[in-house]
């Protein structure tokens, strides 16, 4: 560990410890007024892109061959813990850090651990993330250690040659010894698993038993048209959950269940394993009419809906008032002005009769997951 980051990570625990900042003042955030779209829904759920970066390169989420963003348009950590802290102070209640893969963000474990003393305030119900678990063996304990409950694991298939195909650069054995230490560390484990036709749909049985057996949760996610990896390749993956759901139906008996998670995940449990399974269906039924999500990028664009193009930039408000000013207001009106612009809902269709099946052309990493 470098001196820097020693620094960071112990500034991050005397802040998650004793809810103050460096001068000793209080960061329980002023109460406020809560966040509303035009459509009268609370805003409470920010995710957060903290790189674009990932040690993968997973066939639905990236082209082999990206190109990231250069690190000067990168927030910093200081930024990001700014920028999530003024979301606190305006009333939303749960954070998930994504990517590309946060885990691999240098010092991330500083900024989760600032972002930590929100949840010994009462501010913050949730901090939470979603990874590629191939970090987990590294960070699971520091992460319970920071205040986080529970991860989602993205892992579409237990077949190590598939794993490698899919991810391209991925290793099966890696991620299942970051999820055997993240068990071990006592953090609850949801899996989330891309509905692939024609690469996984022979091991939905075999997901279910394993989820199961391990005592994770699971959820399928219909396959989102973002970013350009060929019209024929996103067409040839898409596989409708309501098939899924039904091919489920042959061996597993699915009790629905009124389990929220404050995520767009329908649930139902199955019976004969007790644990529970999503579905994420933004393409068969969409979920936007409880909608109670943004997604802030590592740039500081702020994204209204995952399947628009609208956008606010907040880094310039951000970065036009230092932090040592003590002064968000124009940051926080920014804020405000763009949930008066999220719409009603998103854009998503695949459809062999269209000449592209790309809803919006930014990859789902540049977003966040």
């Amino acid at each position: 560990m470098t001196a820097q980051t020693a620094e960071l990570s112990t500034a991050g625990r005397q802040a998650n410890s004793n809810g103050t900042n460096d001068n000793g003042m209080t960061d329980r955030p002023a109460p406020a007024a809560p966040l509303l779209d035009p459509f009268q829904r609370a805003i409470s759920y920010l995710r957060v892109s903290v790189t674009d970066r990932c040690d993968f390169r997973c066939v639905y989420c990236m082209s082999e061959d990206m190109s990231f963003l250069p690190k000067a348009e990168v927030l910093s950590l200081e930024e990001l813990d700014r920028l999530c802290s003024a979301f606190v102070g305006l009333g939303v209640r749960k954070l998930r850090l994504t990517g590309g893969e946060p885990l691999v963000r240098r010092n991330i474990l500083w900024l989760i651990e600032r972002l930590g003393r929100h949840l010994g305030t009462g501010a913050l119900d949730e901090l939470t993330l979603t990874t590629n678990g191939s970090q987990l063996a590294r960070y699971a304990e520091p992460l319970v250690a920071a205040g986080v409950r529970r991860v989602n694991v993205s892992l579409d298939t237990l077949d190590p040659d598939k794993f490698a195909a899919i991810t391209r650069w991925g290793r099966l054995d890696k991620v299942l010894d970051g999820l055997a230490a993240a068990k071990a560390a006592g953090l609850e484990i949801k899996i989330n698993a891309v509905a692939l036709k024609g690469v996984n749909d022979d091991e939905i049985h075999r997901l279910v038993a394993w989820c199961g057996e391990e005592g994770f949760d699971l959820t399928f996610i219909e396959v989102m048209p973002m970013g350009d990896i060929g019209t024929e390749q996103r067409l040839g993956q898409y596989w409708p959950l309501s098939l899924v759901r039904g091919e489920l139906a042959k061996r597993w008996t699915l009790e629905e269940s009124d389990h929220r998670t404050g995520g767009p995940a329908r649930y139902s449990l199955c019976r004969e394993t007790g644990r529970r399974i999503g579905f994420i269906t933004p393409l068969t039924h969409n979920f936007c009419e409880s909608c109670n999500r943004v997604r802030l990028t590592c740039t500081g664009t702020l994204f209204l809906c995952l399947g628009q193009e609208d956008a606010a930039d907040l880094r310039a408000p951000l970065r036009a008032s230092p932090s040592e000013s003590g002064d968000d207001a124009a940051l926080t009106g920014a804020i405000r002005e763009a949930i008066t612009r999220k719409p009603k809902g998103h854009d998503f269709v695949i459809d062999r009769r269209r000449r592209s099946a790309t809803a919006v052309p930014r990859h789902m990493s540049v977003t966040g997951g």
